[in-house]
């Protein structure tokens, strides 16, 4: 089912999308690729709005895709074949933070194609947008699988050398509780990597044993005794590299133990983020607002600030190659 579902300031028209299949319901809007809600058997698994202008006045990638490059890059600043380049410096006026202002998440894309239970979407990105070199084209597929998943399908080329890292910024909540800070999460990791005062990667791949970022076994999110200034908005290492076909990455029960998700991916590295920052005060679904801890991403993505770092995951596509990402969400 597709309806308009609003017009931006500018007189562009924003439309919705509903899909269906099995238990499965999911609303995508041309903005953003904003996934607006999913319902798992009825149940909202994630955090949206009902309105477009919330989406305008709470900027914080609720349900988007991200990018041109996702995560943060140290003080906006790239050098690709000994060109440098200044970007946007939309975090803290300091550094690049997922594409920047005007990034990926504030365009509406192009509806392709959609069906039942999927729906195709194109972004072209000219070159200079943002601060980046080279046009790209991007298109994205989500899918309803018949086993209970939400497929993402991410490709991308270029005309010009640039970092592509493009990733789904959905905030989960399996349940509809106030926080999530009672279910308990499952990474597949046995590095991380550790974050200066600005949340850039200091360059360290640490282990994560005796540290409160295992999650190797499934814990609780909420803090143990003894960890109560512990940030989680960091990048788990699942790979050196992207894989060719999705491996499990992330595991998330819900309070009661009664709804999982599993997270498994192409990608390298999900960021895992509690959303200890959010205090949004308009409604979300169900007319609640959205604050500390109210939701978590599970970001699947290349390493951040891998163009600054040697020795972390490659996000530089070339006009011969072909960027490719896929993710699924399987709910059980």
């Amino acid at each position: 089912m597709i309806r308009d579902f609003a017009v931006l300031p500018d007189g562009t028209k924003v439309q919705e999308v509903t899909l269906k299949k099995g238990g499965l319901e999911a609303s995508v809007l041309t903005f953003g690729a904003i996934i607006r809600d999913l319902k798992v058997d009825g149940q909202s698994v994630v955090l949206g709005f009902g309105d477009l202008q919330s989406y305008l006045d709470h900027p914080r990638y609720f349900g988007a895709i991200v990018g041109r490059c996702a995560n943060r890059t140290a003080g906006g600043r790239l050098t690709i074949d000994g060109t440098s380049y200044q970007l946007d410096r939309n975090d803290g006026g300091i550094n690049h933070l997922h594409g920047g202002s005007d990034g990926f998440f504030n365009r509406v894309w192009q509806l392709e194609q959609h069906d039942k239970a999927s729906i195709l979407l194109k972004l072209v990105s000219e070159d200079g947008d943002m601060g980046y070199p080279g046009r790209v084209e991007a298109l994205l597929r989500y899918t309803l699988t018949g086993t209970g998943a939400l497929r993402v399908k991410i490709t991308a080329v270029t005309d010009r050398t640039t970092p592509v890292n493009l990733t789904q910024h959905s905030y989960f909540n399996l349940d509809g509780s106030s926080t999530i800070l009672d279910h308990t999460l499952e990474i597949a990791a046995e590095t991380y990597l550790p974050v200066d005062d600005q949340l850039i990667p200091t360059g360290e791949i640490r282990k994560v044993e005796w540290t409160p970022y295992d999650f190797r076994s499934g814990r609780k999110i909420r803090r143990k005794a003894g960890e109560e200034d512990v940030i989680f908005d960091h990048n788990f290492c699942l790979s050196t590299k992207a894989r060719e076909t999705v491996q499990f990455a992330a595991a998330l029960e819900d309070s009661a133990g009664e709804r999982r998700m599993e997270v498994w991916t192409t990608e390298p590295g999900v960021q895992f983020y509690d959303a200890g920052m959010l205090n949004v005060q308009a409604p979300g679904l169900g007319g609640k607002p959205y604050t500390h801890h109210a939701g978590l991403c599970l970001e699947a993505q290349r390493w951040p600030d891998s163009v600054n770092r040697e020795g972390f995951t490659s996000v530089l596509l070339r006009p011969s190659e072909t960027y490719s990402h896929v993710t699924e969400y399987r709910f059980s």
